[in-house]
């Protein structure tokens, strides 16, 4: 069995990763989608955590419970009521521009590597709607529980 001190641990640890994600994601204008998801994935991991051991809170120490709220309090403040509409306006945006440049190149005969860059600009195009969509699920979980 793990005890408190392992999952305060556990917590802060992760909670810590979160943070520095949340702080990259301030500073940084051009994340890519892989960091991106990987930001979604660590706060709804966090978030799962913070849910969990809220439920167990008779045997939680005091200083495990105000981490959990501090933490809760910094997803609200800083990821859900700034990153993630930052995030979800830049993955739209560049859908669009995407969108743009693949139907401004559908005129007459193509070249090889014109095909070829048009081909990895589609799959571009639809690793980033994926995102996005995942991305509106997070923000329909927020909105809807």
């Amino acid at each position: 069995m793990t005890s408190s001190k392992d999952i305060s641990q556990m917590f802060d640890s992760e909670s810590k990763k979160l943070q520095n994600l949340i702080d990259t994601a301030n500073s940084k204008t051009d994340m890519n989608i892989h960091d991106i998801v990987d930001t979604y994935y660590q706060v709804m991991n966090v978030s799962s955590m913070a849910t969990m051991l809220k439920q167990q809170t008779y045997s939680e120490p005091s200083h495990l419970l105000s981490k959990i709220q501090e933490t809760e309090k910094m997803i609200s403040e800083k990821f859900d009521s700034i990153i993630h509409p930052n995030f979800l306006l830049k993955i739209s945006l560049s859908i669009q521009e995407m969108t743009k440049n693949l139907q401004s190149g559908n005129s007459g005969e193509k070249l090889k590597e014109q095909i070829e860059s048009d081909a990895k600009l589609f799959e571009e195009l639809r690793q980033t709607m994926s995102t996005r969509e995942f991305v509106e699920q997070y923000e329909n979980g927020i909105f809807h529980d």
